[in-house]
């Protein structure tokens, strides 16, 4: 008999349509069979669906079967299909019937629904003894069977909460092969998961660190505040220790909340690389598994190739760019980055996503990101003093490309901070400590009045993206502001191009302070944040 089951393709972050064919009477065939360009994990799936099968009870078919992926000419990979196989070895050999019961003839009830297995999509990966595991990318099956019109999904029940974000889609979250059987065969009633309310988690979600915690850098954190005011990619300055990897990681709790179509983007990518959140991990203090609610911080080390940082592969899967969607990009070290990842950030940085192109296809991912970078002075770490001291910083710096500074909007010192403002603020008789200098929620409220501002004025485009003749119109400046200006660019030798930075970020800096006009104070502010090129 011959059993069609529907599954999915993950292609990148986007799921396609898979037709599986399941053939169990076919006596030509020497030995069980998968086609469809297979990966090593999906021809091993055979192995693992007949001991499932035959470890729950079930009978297994006598005769050697084939089984089609279909479209044949799309690779399929990983272990996503044992489920959709099982029910189609089951389905062939009358281990699950398709036949509708006397009492469902009749209109008789009582007894649990019997499921149409075509009008679900399935996907799971089997365990030996019947247990079905997670797999990736089952909030983009869930798209997939809505835009197909399908009823549902029946996925393992680690999967379903981030697939029953999904509306209009039915979710059957699957813990055995025991149980699917029994839910299509009407002798296992089984509710259908509840429907997700991403809006309500997304405000219940807390960032993983307050800048209460932060002892000193207020500088720092005035930058920061300017930089999330206005979508700025920002650079610290420093030597070890001075706290700027736990500024980077406080960032997303100045920064708006998601909204639920981000959210749901952000974590459509995590799912399509099996990094959401799951109920055994502590990252997500297990209040929302499977969904990402709080802006993601990655921090890839300097060690990492530009496959890992961008995205890309044999067949394309996304980078760290990518997995910081609406988030931040964190890159300490970031001279010792091989230039080869830093040049290829600079693309990225522009459009708001990548595009890896193969012979076979093109995958395009999303990547609008702030970049959070941190550097030492020096290759030794330690702050220039003198003239050969200026011009070791200058050799180290010139590790970065210019295109890739001229990026960066903000740069800013972060010194090591002194013994008196670390033991300020500390616990004493027992009494818990408390926040010293500004905590996130007085630097969100002034991220969010300049955010507020920028949309009415310029709409969903943040002062970062503003270039040119929109500056001349949305940033004038008053006479006193202009002088100074042009008297900081000659002076300081500061570069052509940092004229647009200057204006960008004194816009910014203006919104904050509720000003129509750039004043004096602001461009004085923006000029202070231009730290390598006066350097370099």
């Amino acid at each position: 008999m011959l059993a069609r089951v529907q599954s999915f393709v993950l292609q990148g972050i986007d799921a396609s349509p898979c037709e599986i064919e399941i053939d169990g009477g076919d006596s030509f065939i020497e030995r069980d069979t998968i086609v469809g360009l297979p990966d090593a994990a999906v021809k091993e799936s055979l192995e693992r669906v007949r001991s499932a099968i035959s470890n729950s009870g079930f009978r297994l078919p006598l005769t050697k079967t084939l089984v089609n992926l279909a479209p044949a000419d799309v690779r399929k990979e990983g272990p996503v299909y044992d489920l959709p196989i099982a029910v189609g070895l089951l389905l062939s050999d009358g281990g699950i019937e398709t036949r509708p019961r006397k009492a469902e003839q009749d209109g008789g009830g009582g007894a649990p629904e019997r499921l149409d297995h075509r009008q679900y999509l399935f996907a799971g990966e089997l365990a030996l003894d019947g247990r079905v595991r997670p797999i990736k990318g089952a909030l983009a099956m869930a798209l997939l069977a809505r835009e197909r019109g399908a009823r549902g999904v029946m996925v393992p029940a680690e999967n379903a909460t981030e697939a029953a974000v999904v509306e209009d889609v039915e979710v059957l979250g699957v813990g055995t092969l025991a149980e699917v059987v029994g839910v299509l065969n009407g002798t296992l009633e089984m509710e259908p998961h509840p429907r997700v309310d991403l809006a309500a988690m997304i405000e219940q979600a807390e960032a993983e660190v307050d800048f209460g915690e932060v002892r000193g850098q207020e500088a720092v954190k005035r930058a920061i505040t300017v930089a999330g005011a206005g979508g700025h990619n920002l650079l610290m300055l420093g030597p070890a220790g001075t706290g700027k990897t736990m500024m980077a990681k406080a960032l997303p709790g100045v920064l708006p909340p998601l909204t639920a179509e981000e959210a749901l983007a952000v974590t459509r990518i995590y799912s399509a690389v099996g990094l959401t959140p799951s109920r055994r991990t502590s990252d997500n203090d297990g209040r929302h598994p499977g969904l990402v609610t709080i802006r993601p911080v990655r921090t890839p080390h300097h060690t990492a190739s530009a496959i890992a940082v961008i995205g890309g592969g044999k067949v394309p899967r996304p980078g760290e760019i990518s997995l910081a969607h609406y988030g931040v990009l964190f890159m300490d070290e970031l001279p010792e980055f091989p230039r080869t990842v830093l040049d290829t950030l600079r693309q990225p940085l522009e459009d708001g996503c990548v595009t890896i192109a193969r012979a076979h296809s093109a995958a395009r991912f999303p990547a609008s990101f702030m970049l959070v970078a941190a550097m030492n002075p020096t290759a030794k770490g330690d702050t220039p003093t003198n003239a050969e001291g200026r011009r070791e910083m200058e050799r180290y710096v010139g590790r970065i490309s210019r295109p890739l500074i001229d990026r960066i909007d903000i740069h800013i010192e972060a010194p090591a901070v002194p013994w008196q403002e670390l033991s300020a603020g500390g616990a004493s008789s027992g009494a818990p400590k408390q926040p010293v200098g500004t905590t996130s929620g007085q630097m969100r409220e002034r991220v969010m009045a300049a955010r507020e501002r920028q949309v009415r004025r310029q709409g969903g485009r943040l002062n970062s993206k503003l270039k040119g003749k929109e500056l001349d119109e949305l940033a004038p400046m008053s006479e006193e502001a202009r002088t100074m200006l042009g008297q900081a660019i000659t002076e300081l030798k500061l570069s052509a191009r940092a004229y647009d930075k200057i204006r960008r970020v004194s816009r910014t800096i203006a919104d904050m302070e509720g000003a129509e006009r750039l004043e004096v104070a602001h461009i004085g502010e923006a000029v202070q944040y231009r730290l390598l090129d006066r350097s370099v």
